[in-house]
C-alpha cells in the first residue's frame, strides 16, 4: 500500500523537477535528490508491501513499510506547501499586487528557510530508510526458505465436499454449464464462470464437473487449482498425474525430470483421440494461455474447459484458440440468500433449519448486509449457529457488523478473499479502487463525477496518444472487468454509474484507514484525526455536528481541537459532501460550514470540493469562495444554487465545474 504513496510523490515531483526556474532557491537541486531516493525505495517496496501482507512476516518489515508512507506523505506535504506559495505569489496584479509581491518575498525567505529544513529532515529520513530496506531485504531473503504462512480456513474448501442438499440457488445455472459440456460442437469449448470473490464460482464449477451425465461423457476429468501464484512446470505435472491415475508413483517419478516442451508433448499424448474436460479454477492471469493453449490437440474430439475468474479479461483470453461461452454470476436474490442463511444458522437447532420468530426480523437484516454474496452468508450464518439464540445477542451482533468484519477472527476469510483482487491490481489502479469508498453503502456513483475527480487527484498517468479523459476511462473498465465494481446504468453503451458491493467497500475502508488515504465521516460518532488529505462527509455526521458549526475554532470544543491538531501543511486536498440530503440544518447553516471552513484557512488548499446532492444548500455560493486558488473540481449537482458571487471568477485552476 506504501507504493500508491511514493508514486503518487514521484508523479508530483517530476514536473517541478523539469521547471527548476520556479523552483525556490536550493530546493530543486534537493528534491532531485529525494527522486533518486524514491526511485530505489519504490523498486524495493512493491515486494515489501507483498511481505507486510504475509501474517508469518516479522513486525519490522510493516513498520519499514509504514515509514516509507510516512515520509512520502511529508514530501507531499512539502510541494504542496511550495505550489501554495507559488500560487499566491503569481495571482497577485496592478499597483496593489506590487506591495503584495513585496510582502510575499520578504515572507518568502521564510518560507524557503522552512521548506528547504524540512527537505533536509526527509533526506535524512530517507537515507535511514534505503538503509534499513537492504537490511531487512537480506535477512527476508536468508530466512525465506524456512517461512510459512500462517494456517487460515479458506472457506472455499467447503466447495468441493457440499452435499446436494446444501446448495442454494444455482439449480439453473448447473444445467446450462452442463448442457455446454455435453452438447454442441466437436471443437474445443471454454466456458468461463465469472464473478466477485465468494459469489460462488468454485461451487457452481464443481457441481457441473461432478455430474454423472458429465462423468460419463469425458475419457479424462481433471479438476487443477491455480490461483494468484502458481508453478506452470508443477500444474502440468499434476494434469499428469490426474490423467494416469492408476500409475501416479510411476508417472510421477518420470515427469520430474521433464522440462516444459516435454510436459506437454506428455500431455498432448495422453489426451490425443480422447475426450477430456478440464477445470482450472481461479484463474488470475491471461498470460497462463500461452503455455496452456498447446496442451490440447487440434483433433480433441470435444473437450471442453471450464475457467473460474474474476476478470473478465482473462475469460476471453483464450478465443484465440476456442470457443467461449462466458457465464456471469449474480448475486442471490434475498430469499435464496435467507434460505441459505437459514440451512446455515439453524441447521444443527431444534429448528431444523428454519428461523424462530423472535431472530427473523434480524436475521433479514443481517443477510441483507451481506448483499447476497454467498461465502459472507455461509461464514456468518456458520458463526451465528454457535451463539445463543438470544434477541440481544443477534442484536449486538447486527449492530456492530462493521467492527466484526474487521476484528472478528471468525470472519477475517471474508475479508482475506475478497483482499485477494485489491492485492491483485496493478500500482495505478489501486488509489482509482480506494477512491470509491469516500461514497456510502449502495451509492450510484456517476461515472463521469467519479473520472474527473480521479484526474484531478492526478491519479491518471498522462499518455501521449490519449486524453486523460480516454486513460481514465480505461481504468473504469478495468475495475468492471475485475468484477470490483457494478454497472448500474447503461447509456450510449457506456457506463452511467456504477455501484460497489457493502463487503468490498468493508474491504476498502479497511485499506484506506491503513494507508491514511482519506477519512469518511458518515457515523454520528465520527470524529477528526487531524491528518487526512481527503474527507467525506456525510448526512448521519452532519445532522449531529453540523448545527454546532464544527469548524469554527472560537465556539466548539471539538472544531478546536480539531485544528489545533493538524499538524503542519496537514490540511485536506479533497472535501465530498456526499448523501447530505437529510441534512437537518438550514441552508444558512451549511453555506457557515463552507464560510468557515474557508476563512479559517481549513479548506485553503482545496483541490476537489463536491457538495453533489446536498439540496439543502439553496443559497449562492459563499463569497470568499475565490480564496480557494488551488481549486480543479466543484461539483454543484444538485445542490439547487442559484447565485455565483463574483470571487467565483478568481479561481485560477478550476478545470471542472458539474
Amino acid at each position: 500500500m506504501a507504493e500508491i504513496a511514493v508514486t503518487l510523490v514521484i508523479d508530483k515531483l517530476i514536473p517541478l523537477l523539469s521547471e527548476e526556474a520556479k523552483i525556490l532557491k536550493g530546493v530543486h537541486v534537493q528534491l532531485a535528490d529525494i527522486k533518486k531516493e524514491l526511485d530505489y525505495i519504490q523498486a524495493f517496496l512493491r515486494d515489501a508491501d507483498a511481505m507486510a501482507e504475509k501474517e508469518d512476516r516479522s513486525d519490522v518489515v510493516k513498520l519499514w513499510v509504514k515509514d516509507v508512507r510516512e515520509v512520502a506523505e511529508c514530501i507531499e506535504d512539502v510541494i504542496e506547501e511550495y505550489n501554495f506559495h507559488i500560487a499566491q505569489h503569481g495571482q497577485r496584479h496592478g499597483f496593489k499586487g506590487f506591495f503584495q509581491k513585496v510582502a510575499h518575498l520578504v515572507r518568502s525567505l521564510k518560507h524557503q528557510h522552512d521548506i528547504t529544513s524540512e527537505i533536509q529532515n526527509i533526506k535524512t529520513s530517507l537515507s535511514q530508510i534505503k538503509t534499513r530496506g537492504k537490511m531487512y531485504e537480506s535477512k527476508e531473503q536468508g530466512s525465506s526458505s524456512n517461512a510459512t504462512d500462517v494456517t487460515w480456513y479458506d472457506p472455499r474448501l467447503e466447495a468441493h465436499f457440499i452435499g446436494e442438499a446444501e446448495v442454494v440457488g444455482i439449480g439453473s445455472s448447473r444445467d446450462e454449464l452442463i448442457t455446454w459440456l455435453v452438447k454442441g460442437t466437436s471443437q474445443l469449448i471454454a466456458i468461463a464462470v465469472l464473478g466477485m470473490g465468494g459469489i460462488g464460482k468454485t461451487t457452481l464449477a464443481k457441481k457441473a464437473f461432478d455430474n454423472d451425465r458429465v462423468k460419463q461423457h469425458f475419457d479424462h476429468c481433471i479438476w487443477i487449482t491455480v490461483s494468484q501464484s502458481y508453478n506452470m512446470k508443477e500444474l502440468l505435472k499434476d494434469m499428469i498425474r490426474r490423467c494416469y491415475d492408476t500409475l501416479e508413483g510411476t508417472v510421477a517419478e518420470e515427469t520430474n525430470t521433464f522440462d516444459e516442451v516435454s510436459l506437454i508433448s506428455k500431455l498432448r499424448r495422453c489426451l490425443q483421440n480422447k475426450r477430456c474436460v478440464v477445470v482450472f479454477d481461479d484463474l488470475w492471469n491471461k498470460d497462463f494461455w500461452r503455455t496452456m493453449k498447446h496442451v490440447f490437440p487440434d483433433d480433441n474430439k470435444g473437450s471442453r474447459i471450464i475457467v473460474t475468474t474474476r476478470n473478465h479479461d482473462v475469460a476471453s483470453s483464450c478465443k484465440e484458440f476456442s470457443i467461449v461461452h462466458i457465464y456471469k454470476m449474480q448475486p442471490l436474490p434475498p430469499e435464496k440468500a435467507m434460505e441459505l442463511f437459514c440451512k446455515r444458522a439453524f441447521k444443527y437447532s431444534i429448528f431444523e433449519g428454519r428461523c424462530p420468530p423472535e431472530l427473523e426480523q434480524l436475521s433479514v437484516d443481517i443477510v441483507a448486509r451481506c448483499k447476497g454474496l454467498p461465502l459472507a452468508i455461509v461464514v456468518i450464518g456458520g458463526l451465528l449457529s454457535t451463539k445463543e439464540m438470544v434477541v440481544s445477542e443477534w442484536k449486538n451482533f447486527h449492530d456492530n457488523l462493521s467492527l466484526e468484519f474487521e476484528n472478528n477472527p471468525d470472519l477475517t476469510s471474508i475479508k482475506k478473499i475478497l483482499s485477494f483482487s485489491y492485492h491483485d491490481l496493478p500500482y495505478y489502479l489501486k488509489p482509482c479502487f480506494l477512491y470509491l469508498g469516500m461514497y456510502p453503502e449502495d451509492y450510484a456513483v456517476r461515472c463521469p463525477t467519479l473520472i474527473k475527480k480521479w484526474i484531478a487527484e492526478g491519479f491518471v498517468n498522462e499518455d501521449k496518444c490519449k486524453t486523460l479523459e480516454e486513460i481514465a476511462n480505461k481504468y473504469l473498465s478495468e475495475l468492471i472487468h475485475r468484477s470490483l465494481v457494478q454497472v448500474s446504468m447503461v447509456k450510449d453503451g457506456k457506463a452511467k454509474f456504477l455501484k460497489i458491493h457493502d463487503l468490498i467497500r468493508e474491504v476498502i475502508l479497511s485499506k484506506a484507514t491503513d494507508l491514511n488515504f482519506y477519512q469518511v465521516l458518515e457515523k454520528e460518532d465520527a470524529s477528526f484525526h487531524g491528518r487526512s488529505r481527503r474527507l467525506s462527509i456525510m448526512d448521519e455526521f452532519l445532522k449531529t455536528n453540523g448545527n454546532s458549526n464544527v469548524w469554527d475554532n472560537h465556539n466548539h470544543e471539538n472544531s478546536r481541537n480539531v485544528l489545533n491538531s493538524f499538524q503542519r501543511y496537514r490540511y485536506p486536498l479533497s472535501i465530498l459532501f456526499i448523501d447530505t440530503k437529510k441534512f437537518q440544518g438550514t441552508a444558512q447553516d451549511f453555506g457557515n460550514i463552507l464560510h468557515k471552513g474557508i476563512a479559517s484557512g481549513y479548506f485553503l488548499r482545496l483541490q476537489i470540493l463536491d457538495l453533489g446532492d446536498a439540496r439543502v444548500y439553496t443559497t449562492g455560493l459563499p463569497n470568499n469562495i475565490g480564496e480557494l486558488i488551488h481549486l480543479m473540481n466543484l461539483n454543484l449537482r444538485g445542490t439547487l444554487i442559484k447565485e455565483i458571487p463574483p470571487s467565483f471568477f478568481n479561481l485560477p485552476n478550476l478545470q471542472t465545474l458539474c
